[in-house]
């Protein structure tokens, strides 16, 4: 063997790969970027090794159980079974399902430990099985304190202050639970997963884990989440897609209103919303929170205007209030519970199409009971508050309008109009301006005039003003 074929057959050893990955959403880039490129969060890519990937001959193994007809397969065994707190049953699609994961996820102190809480005691309550509460972020006494202040003790609920994944799965093996309700899942950690405890990995390994133990098991498992600045449910993107159900829990902390909302359901509405309110006792459904968003305004008062909003199949009025301050106070934008963009588009054309001179003028925007809304059904509505402000020409208390307008001035349609209207009438407004458009059976006791423009809404509103006329010159 010659010289030449003895360094032909020496190699140097290879390097392992190198890769980057964001610690929020574990997206993997072959670069560092200090931006990922997924989530868009700064500061959040680290370089990992990766390990080789070994590729394998996979050979047939013996199936746990035969494949079976569609037809024969029995679909009762997930039939949702109510969690006895009815707004959380609402979003879910009728209940809990068996087998199903359910992640929870918003803002520190807005009330998913306290919710949860009450849910475990209804279901232990109404005679559904054992609820377990696997608590990583508070000790049993501090959960205990809080039960005891909302009436949640029973005896077939239980409570386990663990962090360790194996722990939680010998509680599950010894419990025997048919609810369990892991508090939150970024705390629990895998010893046999690298990672520091609430990384994507240990989230990643810690989620797969109790998502097989409850479909083996059949148990109702509902998991809380973190949420990053932006709002997101924090940890990487596989954990919503190993989930059944990914609910976001929100509110002011400054309001007693909180909203949930449904993003993802495999077994029901994906669009639902449910209403609560944080009391002394703890926390309680709102089936009609129409009052609300309410106010008891004051006759002879400028700048308020009512609208009815869809949050997820459920109509919903919201009062806007505006205030316009003198052209100069600086023209400051201050808004609540609105979409600023939206609110910055109607100022530009209300002022350009109903001759209201906004510019350098302080204008403030908010909703009445901490509701918020983006939807542009609420552009109209807007608009004619900001015209009622500047004119100081209050609008009639009973008035509802719904619409979105256009830079051209023009009122565009908006869906689930018949709905809007029916809750409008049952609250008692009798009168509602909507956009032109398909025919829309008024309710009855209500008055419904249907225009195609702003100036047609100043115009049905019967003002003698100098602004109609001006805004019929510019047109022509």
């Amino acid at each position: 063997m010659g010289p030449s074929t003895v360094r032909a057959m020496v190699t140097t050893p290879r390097r392992a790969q190198r890769l980057y990955r964001c610690g929020d959403c574990g997206h993997e880039t072959a670069k560092w970027v200090g931006q990922c490129p997924a989530c868009h969060a700064w500061g959040t890519v680290a370089e990992q090794s990766a390990p080789p990937i070994a590729l394998r001959r996979v050979t047939a193994a013996a199936p746990a159980s035969p494949a079976v007809r569609l037809r024969d397969v029995d679909a009762r065994a997930v039939a949702p079974c109510p969690s006895g707190v009815p707004e959380f049953d609402r979003v879910l699609g009728g209940g809990l399902v068996p087998g199903g994961v359910v992640l929870l996820a918003g803002e520190p102190g807005i009330g998913k430990s306290t919710l949860l809480l009450a849910a475990a005691q209804a279901w232990a309550s109404n005679g559904h099985g054992r609820a377990l509460i696997v608590t990583g972020e508070e000790t049993a006494a501090q959960v205990r304190l809080r039960a005891d202040r909302l009436g949640a003790v029973h005896e077939d609920l239980y409570l386990a202050a663990e962090t360790e994944l194996s722990a939680v799965l010998a509680h599950i093996e010894e419990v025997r639970p048919r609810l369990l309700i892991v508090d939150s899942v970024q705390t629990i950690a895998d010893a046999a997963t690298d990672g520091a405890t609430g990384g994507v990995s240990q989230v990643r390994a810690v989620a797969a884990a109790l998502t097989s133990v409850a479909k083996q098991r059949s148990i109702a498992c509902v998991m809380v989440g973190h949420v990053t600045k932006d709002g997101a449910v924090a940890g990487p993107r596989v954990l919503e897609h190993l989930v059944d159900v990914v609910l976001h829990f929100e509110g002011d902390h400054g309001s007693l209103l909180r909203l949930m909302r449904g993003v993802k359901n495999r077994f029901g509405p994906a669009d639902e919303v449910g209403c609560f309110q944080m009391t002394d006792s703890g926390i309680a459904s709102l089936p009609d929170p129409s009052g609300l968003f309410l106010s008891e305004r004051r006759p002879g008062v400028a700048g308020t205007c009512t609208t009815v909003t869809m949050q997820g199949r459920r109509a919903m009025p919201i009062e806007i209030q505006t205030l316009v301050g003198s052209p100069a106070s600086g023209g400051h934008r201050t808004v609540s519970g609105l979409d600023a963009a939206r609110v910055s588009m109607v100022l530009a054309v209300v002022s350009h199409w109903a001759g209201v001179a906004v510019a350098g003028c302080d204008v403030l925007a908010a909703t009445v009971g901490g509701a918020r809304t983006v939807e542009p059904a609420a552009d109209l509505t807007l608009a004619l508050a900001v015209w009622s402000s500047v004119r100081d020409i209050p609008l009639p208390p009973s008035l509802v309008v719904i619409g979105e307008l256009g830079l051209s001035g023009e009122v565009r349609p908006v869906p689930a109009l018949p709905q809007r209207l029916a809750e409008a009438a049952r609250l008692g407004f009798d009168r509602a301006i909507v956009p032109a458009g398909d025919f829309v059976a008024a309710p009855a006791g209500m008055h419904v005039s249907q225009i195609d423009d702003l100036i047609g809404a100043l115009r049905s509103l019967g003002d003698g003003t100098e602004v109609v006329p001006l805004v019929g010159e510019r047109r022509a």
